[in-house]
């Protein structure tokens, strides 16, 4: 009986260990628009302060960028650049802790950095937005050149240049998203000088105003709020050399992708397009839909929104399916205050928090993995394969969309329309289940179409056989 009690005890303690373990709210939407809650995806596995890497406090931190295993952070309120390097056991070390430059021998230091990015070279750019300037550096810190205000008409005389997100592509062309500037992503060539702008945002005015200002005076008008662009909030370089923009001002296309053109190539086959929440409330002084401040692009093409107005992360696929959804505001662990800035090293999530000045890091669980693996099977065409680790998700988490479309979409590629008609009709995927059923008319067409034209050809061609068979029969008798 004392065995039996000891037993019971050390279950009870593991069951508590084990419901005890650290759990982020994760959900997702159904076709009815509907929260569905999900198993986590991600856990937070470091939390990372300023004292708690053995230097000051952050202080508003605006700026984050990844390279291999090296971390950035802008810290603007210190006026500084902590550099940090991941080592094999996983620990973050800084490694440089920078706040000023080398100009002709005067030293010039930073001012209230917003931005930092690393190209393939090692060359840094750094947004001193406080000093109006793009700074141009080596890997080892050193001055190469500085970019300031272009002289160009487009920029007005009493607009002062003030960069606060930047990335550098593949042919080191820059590109600046300034304040006061919404005229799109400021570009800059190789050699620092300004070729243009690139992929302003749309315009949506309000239908009423459009009409008002039509009818008004030339006076009134001159008086009305001019239908000008937006600007972007953040922006994001992808493994293709594409730009992920995001666009925090409530207008319909919060996350955006650009091609060298300046042209949205981002593809929206989602129940909803990727706007974050689909249906929210008012509640604790919180209200009106996400805004996005920032995005990240994984290796798989899926990317991940960080929301200013909840402080959750939303992840979509490369179709703009949504993932899942985890994160939100508070002060307990996976939450944030102020969220500003998102990246990624490999598959793992780094978000920055300027009020908590805090860094933290999201790793996969063991579902978030086999999610990124079916993904990953289907883009690389093994659809078979695919369809097997969808079907693990599904013993996971009954409830997800996303595993039985993936199923049918694998199904598709496969030549089994009727199961992808099943899976599809399952979630009340129309648009999948419509491509699938003209695809298994046609087949069914091509497979039965030999019947089918025996028997029209016996309809067209018995009857009057028939009928010269009987009239024959009828001649011969009679002669």
């Amino acid at each position: 009986m004392k065995k039996i009690s000891i037993l019971l005890l050390a279950f009870t303690f593991a069951l508590g260990a084990l419901y005890a373990e650290p759990s982020n709210y994760t959900y997702n939407y159904d076709f009815w628009r509907e929260q569905v809650a999900s198993p986590d995806a991600y856990r937070v596995s470091a939390y990372l302060l300023g004292t708690t890497l053995g230097i000051d406090h952050f202080r508003d931190p605006q700026g984050l960028f990844i390279r291999d295993n090296r971390i950035y952070i802008c810290d603007s309120g210190n006026n500084r650049i902590v550099k940090i390097e991941v080592n094999e056991n996983g620990d973050h070390v800084v490694s440089d802790v920078v706040s000023a430059v080398t100009i002709n021998g005067e030293r010039s230091a930073f001012n209230n950095p917003m931005d930092i990015f690393e190209n393939r070279n090692g060359d840094l750019y750094i947004a001193d937005t406080g000093n109006n300037r793009v700074l141009v550096l080596d890997n080892n810190w050193n001055f190469h050149y500085a970019i300031y205000k272009p002289d160009d008409e487009s920029i007005g005389d009493s607009t002062d240049f003030l960069p606060c997100k930047l990335v550098v592509d593949f042919a080191n062309r820059l590109f600046v998203q300034a304040n006061n500037i919404n005229k799109g992503l400021m570009e800059f060539d190789s050699r620092g000088e300004f070729s243009g702008y690139m992929g302003a945002n749309k315009v949506y005015p309000n239908p009423l105003d459009y009409i008002w200002k039509m009818l008004s005076t030339q006076a009134q008008r001159a008086r009305m709020d001019l239908f000008v662009p937006t600007e972007y909030s953040n922006l994001v370089l992808d493994r293709d050399g594409f730009i992920y923009v995001t666009n925090s001002a409530g207008q319909t296309e919060p996350v955006r992708r650009l091609n060298a053109m300046g042209q949205d190539i981002l593809i929206r086959n989602g129940y909803e397009d990727p706007e974050g929440d689909l249906v929210y409330g008012n509640a604790g002084g919180i209200s009106g839909r996400s805004r996005f401040i920032d995005v990240v692009a994984f290796d798989n093409d899926s990317y991940a929104c960080f929301d200013r107005t909840r402080g959750r992360i939303f992840l979509y696929d490369f179709q703009g399916n949504l993932l899942y959804v985890f994160g939100g505001l508070g002060n307990r662990e996976g939450t944030f205050l102020i969220p500003v800035a998102i990246e990624n090293m490999g598959y793992s999530i780094y978000t920055l928090d300027s009020r908590a000045a805090s860094l933290t890091r999201f790793d996969l669980t063991g579902y978030g993995a086999l999610v990124n693996r079916a993904l990953n099977e289907y883009k690389a065409g093994r659809y078979e394969s695919s369809a097997e680790v969808w079907d693990d998700v599904l013993k996971m988490n009954g409830n997800y969309d996303l595993a039985y479309i993936g199923i049918g979409r694998a199904a598709l590629r496969q030549g089994e329309f009727l199961k992808a008609m099943r899976y599809y009709q399952l979630k009340h995927y129309r648009e999948g289940y419509g491509k699938a059923f003209q695809l298994y008319r046609k087949q069914w067409m091509e497979e039965n179409l030999w019947w089918m034209l025996l028997i029209l050809g016996l309809v067209i061609i018995l009857p009057p056989a028939i009928k010269l068979t009987i009239k024959t029969v009828k001649e011969i008798r009679e002669a």
